[in-house]
């Protein structure tokens, strides 16, 4: 990235979903030149009528399409000062090939992606550059008309969303990318999207992969997250299997950092507690609006196919490894995965099915 630039960037979001546009569309609204690169049923809508980006806090920011450019073509990559990796974690290989073929080599590299192995596999296949791990804290979820269902349209053809589309941010929290050269955290922090530095990207990992595992059980239940937190019952369950991840961790030798005001450790013990109580210790983990489901719930609404392997399946990976047992992560994959081959929704279940 060089000096010249560093105030107004050109960023490249590969693989342009929900997080993606929200991130890119508050950049590109403070100055930075954005691209998104993704799929021509979602870049379409944005490309004809631009953004509307909201939040639970009152945020309420238009993006005219003029100051997006929408592409289905890698090569754009080629002009980046910054990439940023939005794909979920199946779609990393492809783009980390994407992103070998076509990124000039000074280009960062920031993963804005769940779990904690997404990295690793883009290290391996760009080796020297400067790649580094980021900790998206909040939820977003598209709003306004749904997206062409066909993959196959690009901007100009026919089939457009009649109305803005829009990403509401339902949850709080800063993004945090690993420390490095450039002050990256600095020029990335714009209103409405505030973005801090770590020299312990790795342990936040770890500790948000603690909070993601949520993503699967709001998924089974069915219900928005404030229902589920507002559920004892839920909570507990929850309890059992962020406990069963601490202890599988710990075995590992891995050192997870709190991605909320509460130590790791101490989490557990908050959820189990009843409602009265919980509400009034854990306030900021009910900063969020009431409608709001998990990101796998989205995934089960639409027919797609999760990320649970990279969630519960790391923990169930390390446990085998280090000979610790994960019966509560075992169960979840499997009803996760039969969820996903019915194609029918959200399986609505009651804690104690699981």
């Amino acid at each position: 990235m060089s000096g010249q630039r560093a105030k107004s960037l050109r960023i490249v979001i590969a693989g342009a979903g929900s997080i993606g546009c929200f991130c890119g569309g508050l950049w590109a609204a403070a100055g930075h030149s954005v691209t998104l690169l993704g799929r021509g049923r979602i870049l379409l809508p944005i490309a004809q009528h631009g953004l509307l980006l909201t939040d639970y806090a009152g945020l309420e920011q238009q993006v005219e399409a003029r100051q997006l450019r929408c592409s289905e073509d890698p090569a754009v990559l080629a002009e980046a000062d910054l990439v940023v990796v939005a794909v979920k974690s199946n779609g990393t290989a492809a783009m980390g090939r994407l992103i070998a073929q076509y990124a000039p080599p000074d280009a960062p590299v920031l993963s804005f992606q769940n779990a904690v192995t997404n990295v690793e596999m883009l290290r391996q296949m760009l080796p020297g550059r400067d790649l580094r791990a980021a900790m998206v804290p909040f939820n977003v979820v598209p709003t306004g008309p749904a997206v062409p269902p066909e993959p196959t349209e690009t901007p100009g053809a026919a089939g457009a969303a009649s109305a803005q589309p829009g990403y509401h941010r339902a949850s709080s929290g800063e993004i945090l990318i690993a420390k490095g050269r450039g002050h990256l955290g600095r020029f990335l922090s714009v209103p409405g999207l505030p973005v801090g530095e770590t020299e312990d990207i790795t342990g936040v990992q770890w500790g948000k992969l603690l909070i993601n595992l949520n993503n699967a059980l709001n998924a089974l239940s069915g219900l928005p997250l404030m229902t589920q937190l507002q559920s004892r019952h839920w909570r507990r369950l929850m309890a059992d299997q962020m406990a069963e991840a601490l202890r599988v961790m710990q075995a590992a030798g891995l050192r997870p950092v709190s991605t909320t005001p509460l130590p790791v450790w101490m989490t557990p013990h908050i959820l189990r507690l009843p409602n009265w109580a919980f509400t009034r210790i854990a306030a900021q983990m009910l900063t969020i609006d009431p409608t709001a489901r998990s990101s796998m719930a989205q995934d089960l609404m639409q027919g797609r196919i999760t990320e649970v392997d990279a969630l519960q399946g790391e923990i169930q990976r390390l446990g085998q490894a280090h000979g610790v047992a994960t019966p509560v992560c075992d169960v979840v994959i499997q009803l996760i995965r039969q969820a996903e081959m019915k194609k029918a929704g959200l399986p609505k279940l009651q804690p104690g099915q699981i």
